[in-house]
């Protein structure tokens, strides 16, 4: 239960109600307080919602770094067994 505590939303409907009905954003208070018009508030979350996901390219970082740190030790193995 929250107390005393009011917060001001933006509620996006969704174009393609496929899988997501509205998308709703909680303000700062600092937004508010800036003078920034609910125009551009509006605006700016509506293009936030629209936004693309980004793809992680960081699923080839583990198996890159497991190969090239198997391929140091190996090479320290093969420099200490012929020395």
């Amino acid at each position: 239960m929250v107390k005393g505590i009011s917060r001001q939303v933006i509620v996006v409907h969704s174009p393609d109600p496929k899988l997501f009905e509205q998308a709703i954003f909680i303000l700062k208070d600092e937004a508010v307080s800036q003078g920034i018009t609910e125009e551009a508030l509006l605006k700016e979350a509506k293009q936030i919602a629209g936004r693309p996901a980004k793809k992680r390219r960081l699923s080839m970082y583990g198996p890159v770094w497991a190969c090239g740190g198997a391929m140091v030790m190996g090479l320290f193995w093969l420099a200490t067994a012929l020395l």
